[in-house]
């Protein structure tokens, strides 16, 4: 591994961690929650995705046996603050489905697959793409897969170490071949990257309250810089 990137990664998650404090995510009852809260937060806030999981617990559906036998016009009424709420009850049935068929309803039984194979078997869902997948792996199954999305990007292209625009692939490589495979790393890293994505570093960033502007003086973020 590259020493001095790998310690860079290190010392801004220090910083982030510094700042924020450890961000006990994903924010769930229960893993089946979780999972469903992947999907639901495609393309929408984290505030809208709760709405609907409070939606489906209110009405008691938020069951993987109970959606997998539920029809899809029945599950989007309550999930409407998710957004594209028709396609989404379409992709929760589907999981719930095979969620029910093949791994019993059981979180562990999902997680005794190997990492690989499971991300294949996820990808392989209508609506399943690789950021649903590895939310699910890294929170659901605790596998050691670092979760990438459009503020992960953002904030480590304003860094320098992606290009503008980097692929999904690229940026989950940054983080996987210069970090330790932890999946207790991984998962507080990128919800400390969400943190500070959703308050500061936003399209438009606050660099003057941002705790990573500079770090140890010698990591300095690009817009940062007067």
């Amino acid at each position: 591994m590259a020493a001095t990137l790998t310690e860079d990664l290190i010392q801004i998650y220090d910083a982030l961690f510094a700042a924020f404090g450890h961000q006990h995510w994903w924010p769930a009852k229960t893993p089946f929650e979780t999972m469903v809260g992947a999907i639901l937060t495609q393309n929408v806030s984290w505030t809208n995705a709760a709405q609907a999981i409070a939606n489906l617990e209110d009405a008691g559906m938020l069951d993987p046996h109970l959606l997998a036998a539920a029809d899809a016009a029945d599950i989007a009424p309550l999930i409407v603050p998710s957004r594209y709420y028709n396609q989404k009850a379409e992709r929760i049935r589907e999981f719930s489905r095979v969620y029910v068929r093949e791994f019993r309803a059981d979180p562990a039984a999902m997680a005794a697959m190997e990492t690989g194979e499971l991300r294949e078997r996820l990808l392989a869902l209508r609506g399943f793409g690789k950021e649903t997948t590895d939310t699910i792996l890294l929170y659901v199954c605790e596998k050691p897969v670092f979760v990438v999305d459009a503020y992960t990007r953002r904030i480590f292209s304003r860094y320098g170490f992606l290009p503008e625009g980097a692929s999904y692939d690229l940026t989950q490589r940054l983080f996987a071949e210069n970090l330790e495979p932890d999946a207790e790393l991984f998962n507080d890293y990128h919800a400390q990257i969400v943190r500070l994505g959703n308050t500061i570093c936003k399209r438009s960033p606050l660099c003057d309250r941002c705790p990573i502007r500079e770090v140890h003086g010698t990591l300095r973020c690009a817009v940062g810089r007067g």
